[in-house]
């Protein structure tokens, strides 16, 4: 009797078309990321980590105020790496691993021993507790968004991006640096780094803008706030930009207490 070549014979003797499995191949409309090494985008991303590892550098040598502006340089090359990879369709899987160590640099180690280096160390154990904390969590967080990046809804994020949380950090070391360093205040800084950690690891949702369509139109208005918001910025960086990143870290967990509370009022 001659094999089973995956053919079909019918009941008169004719031997029908091929069998075909659906499942064999993925849809055509699901786009997979390619294995190459795209230049343009990883020097985005190398751009970030070196801003990342001068940021260290600066803060173990007391320049706390270079050390905060390299996270927020960071933070601006993070962004372009990944926008420019998806308007290059550049995207590939070791773009993906290369951005997470590189965010490990600059916005797990790096917010972390700046801010240990210039107050958290005035308090002993809790200053560095407070530290590991931050990094410990941005080192979960990453490995957590990396686990879910296909799942997830893109419109949020699970947990503060560690970007931000690097913001905050940063935030406030550039906008305190040259104040009278006291144990309160050293154990404020403590508070504010460990809680942008458990942030970074906590269940809320944070809305995303990676939605947003940079190549398609936009009505006047938008450019003009963007404008408007630029030139609020610049008339004090550290402060401002630390109060942008403390709104947006405490929205969701408001949103969730206001959700909370509202159908009990009802």
């Amino acid at each position: 009797m001659a094999d089973n070549d995956n053919h079909n014979v019918e009941p008169n003797g004719d031997i029908s078309r091929p069998v075909v499995d659906d499942n064999a191949h993925p849809p055509q409309h699901e786009k997979a990321r390619h294995k190459g090494i795209y230049l343009l985008p990883n020097l985005f991303t190398t751009g970030a980590m070196f801003a990342g590892f001068y940021a260290i550098l600066a803060g173990m040598d007391g320049k706390f105020e270079a050390a905060s502006i390299a996270i927020f340089v960071a933070m601006i090359f993070d962004g372009l790496d990944g926008t420019v990879a998806r308007m290059t369709n550049t995207s590939s899987e070791f773009g993906v691993q290369y951005d997470s160590l590189s965010d490990m640099v600059s916005f797990g180690v790096a917010p972390a021993v700046v801010a240990f280096s210039w107050i958290l160390n005035e308090v002993g154990k809790i200053g560095w507790a407070a530290a590991f904390i931050y990094a410990s969590c941005a080192a979960l967080r990453l490995a957590r968004f990396n686990t879910q990046v296909d799942t997830v809804d893109k419109r949020y994020f699970i947990g503060i991006a560690s970007p931000t949380a690097a913001a905050l950090v940063a935030g406030m070391v550039w906008s305190s640096y040259d104040v009278e360093p006291t144990t309160q205040l050293a154990l404020v800084a403590a508070l504010v780094t460990a809680l942008s950690g458990l942030l970074m690891v906590s269940n809320f949702r944070y809305h995303s803008l990676k939605g947003i369509d940079l190549k398609g139109k936009v009505p006047f208005v938008v450019i003009f706030a963007i404008v408007m918001a630029l030139i609020i910025v610049t008339i004090d960086p550290p402060r401002i930009l630390f109060l942008l990143a403390l709104l947006y870290s405490l929205s969701a967990p408001v949103m969730w207490v206001w959700h909370k509370v509202r159908p009990a009022k009802a």
